[in-house]
C-alpha cells in the first residue's frame, strides 16, 4: 500500500478526515486531520487528544509497514484550512475563500487569484462570488483549474463578556 492510502485508511478508520499530509525536511511527516462534515458541528474543533489518538495509531501502522520517517506531526488544518476535494468545496459553500487558479481563465484579464464567497457546487462546476471592477461578479471554474484554495480565517476579537 502506498503512503497516501496508508495514511488515509488509518485516519478515516479512526473517524477523522485526512485533509492533507506532507513530507518535510529531516524526515518530518506532517498530517492534517479534521472531523468529517457530519461530525464537525457536533464535536467542534480538533483537540490535542484527537491529534494524540491519530499519532499513536499512525506511528504503529507506519512502523509495521516499515515507512521511513524521523518525526510524525499531527495537526488540525487551522483557520485557513485548505480546500482540496470537491466535498471540501461543498462543505464550505457560503464561506469566504481565496482561490488561486493554475492558469487565468478566458475573459479574466490574466487574473489568477480571487477572494470571495464560495458558491454551492453544481456537478463538477464550482463558483465564487467576488467583487470585480464593475461590482459583484461570478467566477465559474472546476477543481482541475484550482492550484490552491483556502478558507479566509474568521476571527472575532470582541470580548466574550457582556
Amino acid at each position: 500500500m502506498q503512503l497516501p492510502e496508508l495514511i488515509e485508511t488509518t485516519v478515516t478508520g479512526l473517524g477523522y478526515e485526512l485533509v492533507d499530509f506532507e513530507r518535510a525536511e529531516r524526515g518530518l511527516l506532517r498530517v492534517y486531520i479534521d472531523f468529517t462534515a457530519e461530525d464537525a458541528e457536533e464535536k467542534g474543533p480538533i483537540t490535542v487528544e484527537d491529534c494524540a489518538t491519530v499519532s499513536h495509531q499512525l506511528s504503529h501502522v507506519l512502523t509495521v509497514e516499515n515507512v521511513n520517517y524521523e518525526r510524525l506531526e499531527i495537526s488540525s488544518p487551522g483557520l485557513d484550512r485548505p480546500l482540496r476535494k470537491l466535498g471540501d468545496f461543498a462543505r464550505f459553500a457560503g464561506c469566504e475563500v481565496i482561490v488561486k487558479l493554475r492558469i487565468a481563465l478566458p475573459g479574466t484579464a490574466n487574473r489568477r487569484t480571487y477572494q470571495g464567497l464560495l458558491q454551492e457546487p453544481e456537478g463538477d462546476q464550482l463558483g465564487l462570488e467576488f467583487e470585480g471592477k464593475d461590482g459583484p461578479a461570478l467566477l465559474n471554474f472546476t477543481l482541475a483549474d484550482v492550484d490552491k484554495a483556502r478558507l479566509v480565517p474568521q476571527v472575532d476579537f470582541r470580548s466574550r463578556k457582556a
